[in-house]
């Protein structure tokens, strides 16, 4: 059977006792406190992440999986008028493990990571960088990014600059650490070799899942390992200086990071919110006494899978893009 169709079974299954929910997210608001973003319709008891909203705020892309996440596919919300209408998987996903959607600044190209065979290699299972362009407004046909960009080794969480410079996570020889952030810059229609940022960003530890602004004076990620961190991985922001160098890279805080895993941040320039993915939970050990109990537990959307968290950018240490 086809891993789309597995997929959706097990999301009947899970939510069909539910009652019919009429969720409409506002993505002008700007919350002062974190919160769970559009729960029941975007977070849900399965696991969510890696969010990002299209420029004229029309369409957002988030990865939704089964609890293992063993079964990952890019989900589709769109709006007409001032609805939004019911989540699709995206036509070119559902089959293989696709994750990390990014928009170009102009919202006219997708990038995102897969492990779909790569250079008609059907031996290839590692996670390369695809992008896909927006033809007659439909999504059209992926295809991969230069070898320059994708090794045999993983390429993750994709993000582009105005200029169409690329930031990404890799484990390469050249690298600082665990896991780094690279960038390769764009020229004459062409990447260039990645460089890994320096180590006021890099560090020994893991590095991962980094968001670029469209001008690039902003870099917010995760990072794991750090004497500074609160738990299973946290944001870190730093800011372009005048003479184009990186500042320190700095936690964001408990405020946003938990004991948890917190990863995968975008910020919505448009509405002035920052979104990532987080594994907090509130649940704490209760008596059960019925194997419905334990089902009723796990179903809940704070369960400990990911979901998706929004907070204002003014209410974060970074305040602005600026």
């Amino acid at each position: 059977m086809d891993n789309r169709y597995v997929f959706w079974i097990s999301l009947s299954l899970l939510l069909g006792c539910q009652p019919e929910l009429t969720i409409n997210p506002e993505l002008n608001a700007n919350p002062s406190n974190l919160e769970v973003f559009a729960e029941d319709l975007v977070s849900t008891p399965l696991y969510e992440r890696d969010m990002a909203i299209a420029p004229d705020g029309k369409e957002l892309i988030f990865t939704r999986g089964t609890f293992n996440q063993k079964i990952r596919a890019l989900i589709s919300l769109s709006k007409n008028g001032g609805n939004w209408g019911e989540a699709t998987i995206l036509p070119f996903s559902g089959k293989y493990q696709d994750i990390e959607p990014f928009y170009a600044p102009d919202g006219e190209v997708l990038y995102f990571a897969s492990n779909r065979p790569v250079y008609s290699d059907t031996t290839r299972t590692d996670y390369n960088i695809w992008a896909v362009n927006k033809v007659k407004g439909s999504w059209g046909t992926p295809y991969p990014l230069d070898s320059v960009i994708n090794s045999r080794n993983d390429e993750f969480y994709p993000a582009v600059s105005a200029n169409g410079n690329l930031y990404f996570t890799a484990t390469r020889e050249d690298g600082y650490g665990r896991e780094d952030i690279f960038y390769s810059t764009y020229s004459s229609g062409q990447y260039q070799s990645p460089i890994a940022l320096d180590s006021l960003v890099n560090t020994k530890a893991y590095e991962f899942n980094a968001y670029i602004d469209p001008a690039e004076t902003l870099l917010i990620f995760s990072s794991f390992g750090r004497a500074d961190g609160y738990g299973g991985g946290d944001l870190y922001f730093s800011k372009k200086l005048s003479d184009g160098s990186w500042s320190a890279a700095r936690n964001l805080g408990p405020k946003l990071n938990s004991e948890f895993l917190d990863y995968c941040p975008f910020v919505d320039l448009k509405a002035g919110n920052l979104y990532f993915t987080s594994e907090r939970t509130n649940q704490v050990q209760v008596e059960v006494n019925q194997p419905e109990e334990i089902t009723k537990e796990a179903h809940k959307t704070l369960n400990g899978m990911g979901n998706i968290y929004r907070i204002s950018l003014q209410n974060t240490p970074i305040k602005s893009v600026q």
